[in-house]
C-alpha cells in the first residue's frame, strides 16, 4: 500500500535525524576525554584534507587525556596547527613523538553554556522530526484528494503519524536529558 511506503520513508528519515543528534551530542565536551571532540577536525596532509583519525591513531590513556600518534612523525606540526585552528578550548602539547591534549575540568559557567546549547540543538532536531511528520501528512492528504484512500484511512494514518512523531520526540528528549546530566556532573 502507498501509505505504508510513505510511513517507511518518514520513519527512516526520523531515524537518521536521531543518528545525527547522537553524533552531535558525542562531539560535545563534557569534562571527560573523548575522541569525538577531535574526530571532526580536518588536517591538510599530503595535499589532501583528511580527518585526524585518518592520519594518526587517537587514544585515551586516561579520563583526562587524549593522545594522538601520527602514522608519519613529519605530520605532527600539521596536526597540532589543525587542533589549534579548530579552537576546541584545549591546547595540544607536542613532545616530538605524539600530541597530548589534557582535558581541563569544565567551569560551572561553561557547563551551563553547554547545557543551553544542548537545548537549542534539541529544538532543531525536534523541528526536523516535526517537518518530517508534516511532509508525511501532506502526502497522505494528497492520496485522499486523489481518491486513492478514504477519509477514515487518512484519519487513522494521521493519528499513527502523530504517535510515531511523539515517540521520536520522546527519544530526543531522553538523549538530551542524559547528555545534560553528563555535562552538569562534576
Amino acid at each position: 500500500m502507498q501509505v505504508q511506503s510513505f510511513f517507511s520513508a518518514s520513519q527512516e528519515a526520523m531515524k537518521k535525524t536521531i543518528d545525527r543528534l547522537k553524533t552531535e551530542l558525542s562531539s560535545l565536551r563534557t569534562g571527560r576525554a573523548s575522541t569525538a571532540v577531535i574526530e571532526n577536525i580536518k588536517v591538510e596532509s599530503y595535499g589532501a584534507v583528511m580527518a585526524i583519525n585518518q592520519v594518526a591513531g587517537v587514544s585515551l590513556p586516561d579520563a583526562k587525556t587524549i593522545e594522538i600518534r601520527p602514522w608519519d612523525i613529519s605530520q605532527l606540526g600539521v596536526i597540532e596547527k589543525a587542533i589549534l585552528k579548530a579552537d576546541i578550548g584545549m591546547t595540544p602539547v607536542n613532545d616530538g613523538k605524539l600530541i597530548r591534549i589534557n582535558v581541563p575540568p569544565l567551569t560551572e559557567d561553561r557547563r551551563k553554556e553547554i547545557a543551553k546549547s544542548i537545548n537549542r540543538m534539541a529544538e532543531d532536531f525536534r523541528v526536523a522530526v516535526r517537518n518530517e511528520r508534516r511532509s508525511l501528512l501532506e502526502n497522505i492528504k494528497k492520496l485522499e484528494r486523489d481518491k486513492t484512500i478514504t477519509e477514515d484511512v487518512r484519519k487513522k494514518s494521521e493519528a499513527e503519524a502523530q504517535k510515531i512523531t511523539d515517540n521520536f520526540i520522546k527519544l530526543i528528549d531522553e538523549l538530551i536529558s542524559a547528555k545534560e546530566k553528563e555535562v552538569m556532573q562534576v
